[in-house]
């Protein structure tokens, strides 16, 4: 049976344990970022975060109901996450973002009680061990997501401009286009590079507890524009579309924060 979860009261993050019962594990993200409790592990400076990403496999954008994704071909190769928390190789898969309907909301993790107006995944899974993503997916191991906060401010982001450009092309459900510039996923990370990790689950269904993640502490600024733009998408498809503007806006697309529990939240300082 497939299930049309979402974001809206009847299919929301609530009601995701009935029918992904590892929605309802002990290891599930996203999480409140307590920065007074997380430990300072001088482990992760002794082997610093490496990424090596190519442009040239940023193909296509698409509108999958739940948001904007840029899916990564040729099987990722041409990138590279490693070091720090993560004791394998990683390849990109696929790149997305949350958002809210304004921007004192939107991120998915959160900074001692507070969010970001968004929140942007780069999503990987272990080459070293597995063949796919989806044969990764059901190993602890399996994906390490690293995740930007997006900071609502006057200026634009130059890079995310590539995606902006692109989103009236892909406004309502099922809908994709081919990226016409070459979009460059390390120019989407802050300078700053220090970062919190902990092992958590994929913040969508099925949520597989199978993420280390690794979330920087210093946001990318974006403008009103930009994120206007994510908010004019639409959730439903050209066929369910019997207004002209195409139904709900698709906005407010990120799961609660959910408890750490027993889990360290260990943190990589300045370098």
């Amino acid at each position: 049976m497939t299930v049309d979860w979402g974001y809206e009261e009847s299919n929301g993050p609530s009601v995701w344990p009935q029918f992904f019962p590892q929605a309802a594990g002990s290891l599930q993200s996203p999480v409140n970022i307590e920065t007074t409790k997380a430990t300072n592990d001088t482990t992760l400076k002794s082997k610093p975060l490496y990424w090596n990403y190519s442009p040239d496999i940023c193909k296509q954008i698409d509108n999958n109901g739940y948001g904007w994704k840029v899916q990564v071909y040729d099987d990722g190769d041409g990138s590279e996450l490693s070091g720090g928390p993560l004791g394998h190789k990683y390849k990109l898969e696929q790149f997305h973002c949350h958002w809210g309907c304004t921007s004192t909301k939107g991120s998915e993790h959160t900074v001692d009680g507070v969010a970001y107006a968004g929140e942007l995944h780069l999503v990987h899974w272990n080459c070293d061990k597995y063949n796919s993503f989806y044969e990764a997916i059901d190993h602890p191991d399996g994906l390490a997501v690293v995740g930007v906060f997006l900071k609502a401010g006057d200026k634009c982001h130059q890079e995310l401009e590539k995606i902006v450009s692109h989103i009236s092309q892909v406004a309502l459900r099922n809908q994709s286009a081919p990226i016409a510039n070459t979009i460059d996923p390390a120019a989407l990370l802050p300078e700053d590079v220090t970062y919190w990790t902990y092992h958590g689950s994929l913040t969508t269904p099925p949520c597989s507890e199978c993420v280390t993640w690794i979330m920087f502490k210093n946001p990318i600024e974006v403008s009103e524009r930009q994120l206007n733009a994510f908010r004019s998408m639409r959730m439903k498809t050209p066929e369910e579309c019997s207004e002209p503007h195409g139904g709900p806006q698709l906005v407010n697309n990120y799961r609660p924060p959910l408890p750490l529990g027993n889990r360290v939240l260990r943190e990589c300082g300045a370098m």
